[in-house]
């Protein structure tokens, strides 16, 4: 125990970086948790935080800050906020990044890319904010907006910050790519409305908009204008009113069109069979028909053409040419075929229900990923226990969870200890053993122990629900690969009708059949055209490449990302607590009189007052079992130094060289294995008693077990592992060597990893940067992918498209695996989509007829337009089957 307790101070830290009042939150807890603060408060508008502690060291105060991602400065500083107008992606953000830290004086930079503006600290006076615009403009950016300027969205746009709201809801009634870029331009067409996306596989809309100038309820109001439906996310997630919609108009059109054929070809009631037939395809004309025409409608009263414009037109020509044939109007007279206008409803109808069968299967993971949820808890308190709904829980409220019950939100264990499966949320099958202190997440599993928890965040600020967000932004976003298919899309229509006007003149001026073989050869063409698979080839792939994804612990962000990762052939690896472990082990001891268990246990005597990660490590070692009961007096703690304290008289001191020297103690009997050692790049703990050397630890922050086997994965995949590191250049080989990398940077300082992977990409490298997604952030961004590397629970990271959930090296790995697979999908659902339209377009245009004899019958054009968009849903779930070839 320490002699003395110093009594309670308050202190005033600057502390810079903070936008909101989520960062204001972010410093106090992470000050609350440095052990003597007995309180904090931070204040957002002054840019500081008032500490009350009693003896705490203020170096440790700094380390929390700086940990949770903030600043404090060493002198005079400033911070200003700065709009920058002009980007585009992240390369934009780097860039700007850049450019400010070149800027001397400036020490830390925030760019944010959704809402323009970048948040800048620097010391003052050195620094005036005319430097800071200077150097935007000069890298080729503006301080003002183009009056036309319009905004791109991006899915890490923070919620409720300088106005700003996101809303994403679920639009029912799209059908085709066209249907998406119909609601996006209705959403854009907004006024207050900034960005919006449109995902026809998720059926989703993601909207970014200033809540002073528009509220969700009149974004509601003007989609259900333009023609389609929206509904809140959990309304869709209860409604399953499209499904049986789906299956129920198949059925009638089925019960409808089914018997038409027979008749065609066998009479049972003479004459009274052609009014049979006659009102069969009536009713399913205008019964499970009438959907084509309610959305061909809604699509052209928005000025575009969509899947339901070619449909409508090609069953309205069957109908309506048979209708005036068949009661001899117009002077129209001959063969009817009313069986070919009820067939393609019937035909078409059967695909969408496929297609709406197949589209549910792809998002079944993130939809049994939110049934894992508790939907009761047991609270527990001062009138005993007592049964709440989970949405009833409320932060700081303490928890009962039996053997065998699901941990109901995110908390800390108060009592008990358990292992806790944690499968759901970070991929790792093995149970995790738990005890007082813990964190814990919501939605999993307490397997063998009574635990009392205490509610620190509920509702959407709980790791499943992050989760859930962030896979569901990736699922919505479009990757690059989807704009040529866009493009397609967006003249698919017009064109399409335009070939089939084409194919009935020519048939009809030039080919021998007549005018009803050239009107069929028209309606083919003009059925058989599909935009659907080109809308579905690369959504659906994102969809299921996301959920398999989410299944293993590793997030995509961002739908680009998991394009941009499949092409990466250099990976930069971030050393500590990215291929090591991230805290430290006992690995050698030396003691002059040969007595290392004695020696370990002197050390450990002072080290365990401290909250040093070596002090930690060197405790561990001794364990706490085998502490000796004698107390401390005179405890001294200094930071860069160590510990120094008298124990039943005799004067100890434990910490690095520097700490000896100024003791006067030598260390001549120990130097020459101190200094094999240290060229391993391990630390040193001397420790000496009356000022008379006793001997040396070596403590080291080892590899990951998986760390050797990572590295050749990635070496098979030509995928090329430098290691970056602030550690001595021979300690960093020697790691290196370990693992078998063979190319290292070694004594990076944090700032300059940027500048590094900006080298590699100088040098044509598509680089991917693996860091903790805090201290390595500017690499990160900079970085053609940034893989933030996770612990488990910390999911919530700004920078890096892609979080490793389960800080596993092979994740890395299985990362760029199932990009590669993703990409590889995408582009065979494209080819096959336009390869259908190419080839099919022509063959029901009879262009082979003259030589083969070949062309397809309207209802058989209708039924393989169908089955095109099934057939690209389908290979898309075939991807699901890759789960199985990921490492473990």
């Amino acid at each position: 125990m320490r002699s003395q307790v110093a009594a309670s101070e308050t202190r005033s830290l600057p502390v810079f970086g903070m936008s909101c009042q989520k960062c204001a939150a972010k410093v106090q807890q992470a000050l609350e948790t440095v052990d003597g603060v007995e309180s904090a408060q931070v204040l957002l508008a002054e840019n500081r935080a008032l500490v009350v502690s009693g003896e705490v060291v203020q170096d440790r105060l700094v380390e929390a800050i700086e940990a949770a991602g903030f600043l404090v400065p060493s002198g005079p500083a400033a911070q200003w906020k700065i709009p920058v107008h002009g980007m585009t992606c992240e390369k934009c953000v780097a860039k700007v990044t850049k450019a400010l830290l070149a800027v001397e004086g400036v020490e830390r930079v925030d760019v944010k890319l959704a809402l323009k503006w970048a948040l800048v600290v620097a010391r003052v006076p050195q620094v005036c904010e005319d430097d800071l615009r200077k150097a935007i403009v000069d890298a080729g950016f503006r301080l003002e907006p183009l009056p036309d300027e319009e905004t791109e969205v991006t899915p890490e746009v923070p919620a409720s910050i300088e106005g700003t709201e996101k809303l994403s809801f679920a639009v029912r009634g799209m059908h085709c790519a066209t249907c998406v870029a119909t609601v996006e331009k209705v959403l854009l067409g907004i006024p207050g409305v900034t960005a919006a996306r449109v995902n026809l596989a998720t059926e989703q809309a993601a909207v970014q908009y200033d809540a002073g100038k528009v509220q969700s309820s009149a974004i509601f109001q003007q989609v259900s204008r333009a023609g389609y439906t929206p509904q809140t996310l959990q309304e869709a997630e209860e409604d399953d009113s499209a499904g049986r919609s789906e299956r129920n108009g198949l059925v009638l059109a089925a019960v409808l069109s089914l018997p038409i054929m027979p008749l065609m070809w066998w009479q049972p009631l003479g004459t009274l069979t052609p009014w049979i037939i006659f009102i069969l395809s009536t009713l399913c004309q205008f019964t499970a028909g009438q959907i084509y025409y309610r959305g061909a409608w809604t699509s052209l009263r928005n000025g575009s053409a969509n899947m339901d414009v070619l449909v409508a037109s090609g069953i309205t020509a069957a109908y309506g040419y048979s209708f005036l044939a068949f009661f001899h109007l117009f002077g129209v007279s001959g063969e009817v075929f009313f069986e070919t206008s009820a067939m393609l409803i019937t035909f078409i109808r059967f695909g969408k229900w496929l297609e709406a069968r197949a589209k549910g299967r792809a998002g079944a993971a993130l939809r049994s990923l939110l049934s894992l949820q508790a939907d009761r808890a047991v609270r527990v308190g001062s009138d005993g226990e007592e049964t709440i709904a989970a949405s009833d829980i409320r932060v700081g409220d303490r928890l009962l969870v039996r053997p065998g019950e699901k941990i109901p939100t995110d908390g800390r264990i108060v009592e008990g200890a358990a292992a806790i499966d944690e499968s759901m949320v970070t991929g790792e099958s093995l149970p995790v053993e738990k005890s007082v202190g813990a964190e814990v997440a919501g939605a999993t599993l307490n397997t063998n122990g009574r635990l009392v928890m205490e509610a620190t965040r509920v509702g959407e600020e709980t790791i499943l629900a992050r989760i859930v967000r962030m896979v569901e932004e990736a699922q919505a976003d479009k990757a690059p690969i989807q704009r040529m298919a866009d493009r397609v899309s967006n003249v698919f229509v017009p064109v399409v009708v335009s070939i089939s006007l084409l194919t009935f003149a020519g048939w009809w001026a030039l080919g021998p059949n007549g005018f009803l073989f050239a009107f069929k050869m028209a309606i083919s063409v003009m059925v058989i055209a599909c935009p659907c698979a080109l809308g579905l080839a690369t959504p659906t792939a994102i969809m299921v490449g996301s959920s398999i994804g989410l299944q293993r612990g590793i997030l995509f962000k961002k739908a680009p990302v998991l394009e941009q990762i499949a092409r990466l052939n250099k990976l930069l690896l971030d050393k500590t607590g990215t291929l090591t472990e991230g805290r430290f082990s006992v690995t050698d001891v030396f003691a002059v009189n040969g007595d290392d268990r004695a020696l370990l246990q002197k050390a450990a005597l002072l080290e365990k007052e401290s909250t040093h990660p070596l002090a930690r490590a060197v405790v561990e070692a001794v364990g706490q079992e085998n502490l000796s009961p004698d107390v401390v007096e005179k405890l001294k703690e200094r930071g860069g130094y160590g510990l120094t304290g008298q124990v039943n008289g005799v004067q100890l001191a434990a910490g690095n060289h520097r700490l000896m020297e100024e003791q006067a103690v030598s260390t001549a009997s120990v130097d020459p294995q101190a200094g094999r050692w240290m060229a391993q790049g391990k630390s040193l703990i001397y420790l000496a008693a009356n000022r008379q050397l006793q001997g040396v630890i070596a403590l080291a922050d080892t590899a990951k077990p998986e760390a050797i086997r990572a590295v050749a994965e990635m070496k098979q995949r030509g995928l090329a592992p430098v290691l970056v590191s602030g550690d001595r250049k021979a300690a960093v080989k020697f790691l290196a060597q370990q693992v078998g990398i063979d190319d290292v940077e070694a004594e990076v300082l944090p700032g300059d990893k940027q500048a590094i992977v900006n080298r590699y990409q100088s040098d044509g490298f598509q680089v991917g940067m693996v860091g903790d997604g805090i201290n390595d952030a500017p690499a990160l961004a900079q970085a053609d992918v940034g893989l933030a590397i996770g612990s488990g629970t910390d999911v919530a990271r700004e920078t890096g498209g892609v979080v490793l959930v389960r800080s596993s090296l092979l994740d890395v790995v299985n990362a760029v695996d199932l990009g590669r697979k993703t990409l590889r999908t995408i582009k065979q659902n494209l080819f096959w989509a336009f390869i259908y339209n190419l080839i099919g377009i022509p063959i029901a245009a009879g262009l082979f007829f003259p030589t083969f004899g070949l062309y397809l019958k309207p209802e058989f054009a209708g039924l393989a337009m169908a089955f095109s968009s099934v057939s690209v849903v389908c290979n898309s779930l075939l991807l699901r089957r890759f789960n199985r070839k990921l490492l473990k």
